[in-house]
């Protein structure tokens, strides 16, 4: 039976209500055609972004307003966390009253277009011919676009130099599995720790471990494979040697960082937003793409956000609405902003130019290159019901419950039913 976007978006919504209700949060937002003009110029068009931290003086907002000038209308922004985003904008899109421009984190993209919420980059005549191709395939879902990314961040391995010279490990000689297996063997030798990671039992926990998943070479609807089984003996040969601490097993990413922070590891698996800390560490650090198994960089999971164009009923504000989007996202606006999000842009042109104001910046950059979506291989909303599986049986296996293999076995049977 084919359900209509229509009954997807009520049936989601249904599930954000009472969500919504059990916490009692609001259920309010949004701009209905009146308040927001009810022709394609003038008025006032709505805008929401997962960033709550920037008030009207920062230069993110300033954009946004200076965006709404150029089209010839008023901007209204609404900063919100990323979770109750996303509820917001399925509950708003149910009562008819979305935003004109909705930024939203990237795996969110496959939900919203599935349940119908969502234009496609087509029918809002955005161009994304520049945007790299694994960026934007983020937001594609059976062959059509829906938004542009923003930006991305992913994940790359911070060193401590100090740590590493007295291994006598240089950082530029790792570059597989194996080359770094032995680099960590020399710190723990040396009387230092080797390796610290996010294994929380949570989406942050999948989002450190598909580097090492995906560089062995495995697909996301085969966690059982022999390939992606591999990833998980690396991390729990790693803890049964003493190469990496348990405490990975309940390390968030800011946690993990914490660790490394003191000084006393070789590595630490983190991402681009750790810059400014890594600054104020106290020591000389470098940072080196995450290895594949056989060598070269590991696709890491990317992060960031899409700017998309909700359905509205007044198909002539989307003239005004296209301009606003390819405001955000031309080259000069989104130097500007990834630099302000710590973002790598999501074009080739504007992340020369990031490099060049920042030699820091290239390891990222060959990182972003490689990186790829979660919800990319046309998953969509198949992978959260594959993320939670592998993250339990990475738990599994990390905890000493089960084997690797019999960890993704059993994971593998949960995804396989769940994406039925």
């Amino acid at each position: 039976m084919t359900v209509s976007p229509r009954r997807r978006l009520k049936a989601a919504a249904a599930v954000v209500m009472s969500a919504c209700l059990a916490a009692g949060c609001s259920t309010s937002g949004g701009t209905d055609d009146a308040a927001s003009g009810s022709s394609g110029s003038g008025g006032t068009y709505t805008i929401w972004d997962p960033y709550p931290q920037f008030d009207d003086s920062a230069d993110w907002v300033k954009l946004l307003q200076k965006c709404g000038t150029d089209a010839g209308v008023t901007v209204k922004r609404t900063g919100y966390d990323t979770s109750d985003l996303t509820n917001k904008a399925l509950l708003a899109a149910q009562q008819g009253n979305s935003p004109d421009v909705l930024i939203v984190d990237n795996p969110v993209v496959s939900t919203l277009a599935d349940a119908g919420v969502l234009t496609t980059t087509e029918e809002m005549k955005v161009d994304t011919s520049a945007v790299e191709p694994n960026l934007l395939a983020a937001g594609q879902i059976g062959g059509k676009t829906y938004g542009i990314p923003i930006g991305a961040n992913t994940l790359a391995l911070y060193y401590n130099k100090a740590v590493l010279t007295a291994a006598g490990v240089d950082p530029a000689a790792v570059k597989d599995w194996a080359s770094l297996t032995a680099a960590l063997t020399k710190v723990k030798a040396a009387g230092k720790k080797g390796i610290t990671f996010s294994a929380i039992g949570t989406e942050e926990g999948s989002f450190q471990f598909l580097p090492w998943f995906w560089g062995s070479g495995a697909n996301l609807t085969k966690l059982d494979s022999a390939e992606g089984v591999s990833a998980l003996q690396l991390w729990t040969d790693w803890l049964k040697n003493g190469y990496a601490p348990n405490s990975v097993i309940n390390n968030t990413q800011t946690t993990s960082w914490q660790e490394f922070a003191t000084g006393q590891f070789a590595f630490a698996e983190n991402g681009t937003w750790q810059l400014g800390n890594a600054k104020k560490a106290g020591f000389e650090y470098g940072i080196i793409p995450i290895p594949s198994k056989a060598g070269g960089t590991a696709p890491a999971p990317t992060g960031g956000e899409f700017v998309t164009a909700p359905v509205q009923k007044n198909t002539g504000k989307y003239a005004t609405t296209q301009k606003l989007i390819a405001c955000l996202s031309n080259a000069d606006n989104a130097f500007t902003t990834d630099t302000t999000l710590s973002y790598i842009a999501a074009t080739d042109a504007v992340q020369t130019k990031q490099v060049a104001a920042n030699a820091e910046l290239k390891v990222w950059v060959e990182a972003v290159k490689a990186a790829k979506g979660r919800t990319s291989d046309n998953l969509g909303t198949k992978y959260p019901k594959i993320s939670e599986p592998m993250w339990k049986g990475f738990q599994s296996a990390l905890s000493g419950g089960k084997s690797p293999q019999d960890a993704f076995a059993a994971a593998q049977t949960s995804a396989a039913a769940a994406t039925k």
